[in-house]
């Protein structure tokens, strides 16, 4: 959970070292918007978000939820709010040979108004 929160700060999201130890190198996600990106994409693309801006909007989480699925295999869901827009997320973090926990996969789905 630490590391979801920690993908969700401006200065994680802006910093492409910081950012590149919290993602595994297998690391793809299905956005809320439907793209797929893969790991070196959003490497690329991360910093340049709106809500990776230090004075920009930010990405609201709550009623986050852990399940250990396997040894070193834990998937989180929780719910997010940016710029009035909710989505539901899924994330998949695997613990690397090292011990370190890091993002192979995530989903985002919007939430339909009303």
């Amino acid at each position: 959970m630490a590391g979801e929160l920690r993908l969700l700060e401006p200065a994680v999201r802006s910093s492409g070292t910081e950012a590149r130890k919290l993602f595994d190198p297998e690391f793809t996600e299905v956005g809320s918007s439907g793209r797929r990106w893969t790991y070196e994409e959003m490497l690329a693309e991360l910093p340049g978000f709106d809500d990776a801006q230090p004075d920009g909007p930010r990405i609201e989480a709550s009623a986050m939820r852990g399940a250990l699925l396997a040894p070193g295999l834990v998937h989180l869901t929780y719910e997010t709010v940016f710029e009035g827009r909710r989505a539901r997320r899924s994330s998949l973090w695997r613990q690397d040979e090292n011990g370190a926990w890091r993002m192979y996969y995530h989903q985002g789905t919007p939430v339909p108004e009303g």
